[in-house]
């Protein structure tokens, strides 16, 4: 084959373009840093990048966004519970000072004073948040868990319960001496010994006071029949308000089948044969449905600031049987309630609860037995306080005043007795109580502790994905800058020499062997 000249001088040009094509792979290789520019100067590593790339973002999102907010929500409500542990700690020791049967006044005032001061903080507490997210309300974060303001509206609320909830009650039943004053004491009656006395009667304490007088409450429970079938059994009360004459106290005490609801006290007052009748109510342990439940039925349309929303607790309903009703929580009614739980994506298909519920910690037992042990130690300082009135009225008063003062002088010994004996021990079982909520409480940090840790185990894990996949991408996608630097600087000594011998060829031609 014959080369000529032109020949040559073409094929020098064409390398020539290639050493420039591969010098201009390598200048961009320089300066970005990345083994190709575009998917079709090599397609293999291309899909592998944009794998390794999607796994880098995915990582990235779970180690830098998911696991710290999951860490902060965790920490708001772990600081939340330590908190209400301390106030259940608190509310321990006074009970135990309460228990002491031989108080002074001015050590039950203050009492009185830190188990007020306690109740308030307790559910205070429990309005947490974290960015604007209370943590204790479920699904519902936008809404508190306590109302912030006084406010009216109805609310037709479901409690469901089981015979646990049925506990007894001593009252004090002491005539009209607390009405006692200096200027009608010589008309009072009902104010001798024979006018006090201690009732002890069995209740359904309901989750709040001040309830609705527009609806008398239901409760209904499963009965099994004897031929294995069930039928739903309804009782229904009778309203009597707390100041009635005679007090409720004494009508159930004296009523085996009455039923006797107490709006003011949000209390349910069973008489004996309806005691035993509830107490009878126990659940099928070989069934999966739960027939040990007992429904009660009420309304409230008055709400003072702190009071427990009931939406995150019960099912209920705003505005029942009108256009602008709104019902929660159905699911709570059927063999399988919904819990509102809260998760995060923090791992490849992997999750973590990071909140803990209200119903879990902060029950409205908590404020419904500080109320019970106000009351009983407010009675005892009340009483009390009448009893040094009367000695007080005693001195000068006539023989007939005095005798009749007298009168009055043992009715109010007899009730302070039995009211410090009431209170007293109600306070012993106040320890007992609170040591129950303290244990859930106890129990809640601990929950919240482990997923705390578990979150910890899974952000080390993170991390060194994160950093495993790091290099592999950067393996994948980045040249090594030294191989680079000298390939370039090679590739352009091979261009200038190219270049140099290129000129020779071109500056000679035929007409030189002419």
């Amino acid at each position: 084959m014959r080369i000529t000249n032109k020949i040559m001088q073409r094929n020098n040009l064409s390398n020539i373009n290639t050493n420039k094509i591969y010098q201009d792979k390598l200048s961009t290789q320089m300066s970005t840093q990345k083994k190709i520019n575009r998917p079709s100067d090599d397609p293999v590593v291309a899909i592998r990048a944009l794998r390794l790339r999607s796994s880098v973002t995915e990582i990235t999102q779970y180690y830098s966004k998911n696991i710290p907010d999951a860490e902060s929500w965790l920490n708001v409500t772990e600081d939340a519970l330590k908190n209400l542990s301390q106030i259940m700690t608190s509310m321990i020791e006074q009970c135990t000072r309460g228990a002491n049967g031989d108080l002074k006044n001015a050590d039950r005032e203050i009492i009185l004073e830190q188990m007020k001061a306690l109740g308030e903080e307790v559910y205070t507490t429990g309005d947490a948040d974290y960015a604007g997210r209370y943590v204790f309300t479920g699904y519902r974060t936008d809404t508190s868990l306590s109302f912030t303001s006084d406010k009216t509206q109805t609310y037709e609320i479901t409690e469901q319960l089981d015979n646990s909830a049925i506990s007894s009650l001593k009252k004090i039943e002491s005539g009209n001496l607390t009405d006692w004053t200096s200027a009608n004491f010589k008309t009072l009656t009902d104010t001798d010994e024979q006018a006090v006395e201690a009732l002890d009667v069995y209740r359904i304490r309901l989750a709040y006071n001040d309830c609705s007088e527009n609806m008398k409450p239901v409760i209904t429970y499963q009965k099994r029949e004897d031929d294995g079938s069930e039928s739903t059994v309804t009782l229904n009360s009778t309203m009597v308000h707390s100041y009635a004459e005679p007090s409720p106290y004494k009508q159930v005490s004296e009523d085996p089948d009455a039923v006797i609801y107490v709006p003011e006290t949000g209390e349910l007052l069973l008489g004996q044969s309806k005691y035993e009748e509830l107490m009878a109510v126990k659940d099928d342990i070989s069934t999966v449905k739960d027939e040990g439940e007992i429904r009660v039925t009420y309304q409230k349309d008055d709400w003072l600031k702190g009071d427990l929303r009931p939406e995150h607790y019960f099912y209920c309903k705003t505005d029942p049987a009108t256009e602008d009703e709104i019902e929660y929580n159905p699911t709570f009614l059927g063999d399988n309630p919904e819990r509102q739980v809260i998760e995060y994506d923090v791992g490849f298909n992997q999750t973590i609860r990071v909140n803990s519920t209200a119903d879990e910690c902060f029950q409205h037992g908590i404020g419904r037995e500080v109320d019970d042990l106000v009351n009983a130690m407010q009675e005892t300082l009340d009483l009390d306080a009448i009893k040094e009135k009367i000695k007080k009225q005693m001195e000068g008063a006539d023989e007939a005043d005095k005798a009749k003062l007298q009168v009055q002088l043992d009715g109010v010994d007899k009730a302070l007795t039995l009211s410090k004996d009431k209170c007293q021990k109600l306070f012993e079982q106040g320890i007992t109580t609170f040591q129950n909520y303290l244990n859930d409480a106890n129990l809640s940090i601990t929950a919240c502790g482990t997923r705390s840790k578990k979150l910890e185990l899974i952000e080390n894990r993170m991390q060194s994905q994160k950093t495993t996949f790091e290099t592999l991408k950067s393996e994948n996608e980045d040249v090594d800058i030294t191989d680079v630097a000298i390939n370039l600087n090679s590739a352009e000594l091979t261009y200038e020499a190219a270049l140099m011998a290129t000129g020779k060829v071109v500056q000679t031609t035929l007409l030189n062997f002419i």
